[in-house]
């Protein structure tokens, strides 16, 4: 049995907190290079290489490359050969979301009560999944999500009858209406299977995979490629402004499901994209 005092989760997820936001991603920085250059739109390109430009001020000047820094999603996998202890697990992280949004000048963005409308002053609580793995290992995966994008994923539950074709006109439809608003290019999750809840928990996990490593699955490896062509081929581009980079990924996550469902989930990111993965 490993223990793990709290206090080092603490820390942990308010360096998290802070990188996410001020540093964007190796495979992100370098899908948005790759599409820069064969993007056919001359304002299109020049839009991509600003938010290159945008990203590279940001980790020279340590400030967050986006004014909207999210709510914090958590991911963690926790060995079941791990103890913690000094105090409570939610807590410690809830904390550590709070230590991070207070020392990286990070905006707070999340309100008490859904409608009532009252800011907590601390971006808490946190949206935490926990998942229990074999080992003594804690995977902490944190994804700040902005809700420019989010206001535009879907859920849709389909039925069997609807086939693949189904699912990939309901992907490229909620893109479509999405539009400008996620601020494109997007990076698309898709979350097929299981229960309603569980569809949406696998297209936001999706968005945390690195974008330039396949998908196992050749079947879903294929539907990927075939997905990014017609969002692509919709015209929306950069910033919303025309072009034929609309998305950068897009990402499939699948589990078993009924008999008689289809449940289907659009999560989508925006450029940026923001995650971190730390491993204890």
């Amino acid at each position: 049995m490993r223990e793990i005092n709290v206090s080092l989760i603490e820390t942990t997820i308010e360096k998290m907190c802070i990188d996410a936001n001020y540093y964007l991603n190796k495979d992100i920085k370098d899908a948005l290079v790759k599409s820069s250059l064969v993007e056919a739109s001359p304002l299109g390109k020049s839009i991509i290489n600003d938010i290159l430009e945008n990203a590279k001020l940001a980790e020279e000047k340590n400030v967050p490359m986006c004014q909207d820094t999210g709510m914090a999603v958590i991911f963690i996998s926790i060995g079941q050969e791990v103890h913690f202890v000094g105090g409570n697990l939610t807590d410690a992280i809830n904390n550590g979301v709070r230590m991070g949004y207070s020392k990286g000048y990070l905006r707070k963005s999340v309100v008490k009560d859904p409608l009532n409308r009252v800011n907590t002053n601390d971006n808490t609580p946190a949206i935490i999944h926990y998942d229990i793995a074999p080992g003594d290992k804690v995977k902490i995966t944190l994804a700040p999500k902005g809700f420019g994008s989010e206001n535009m994923s879907k859920t849709k539950m389909l039925v069997p009858s609807d086939g693949i074709n189904g699912v990939e006109d309901f992907i490229v439809e909620t893109v479509s209406l999405a539009g400008s608003n996620p601020c494109p290019p997007i990076i698309v999750g898709v979350g097929i299977g299981g229960t309603l809840e569980k569809a949406a928990i696998l297209a936001k996990k999706a968005l945390t995979l690195e974008i330039d490593k396949t998908n196992p699955n050749e079947y879903y490896r294929e539907m990927e490629t075939r997905l990014l062509k017609k969002i692509n081929n919709l015209g929306i581009g950069p910033q919303g402004l025309g072009g034929n980079t609309t998305a950068l990924a897009v990402k499939i996550l699948t589990y078993p499901t009924h008999i008689a469902g289809l449940p289907v989930a659009v999560n989508i990111n925006c450029h940026a994209a923001r995650h971190i993965e730390i491993e204890l």
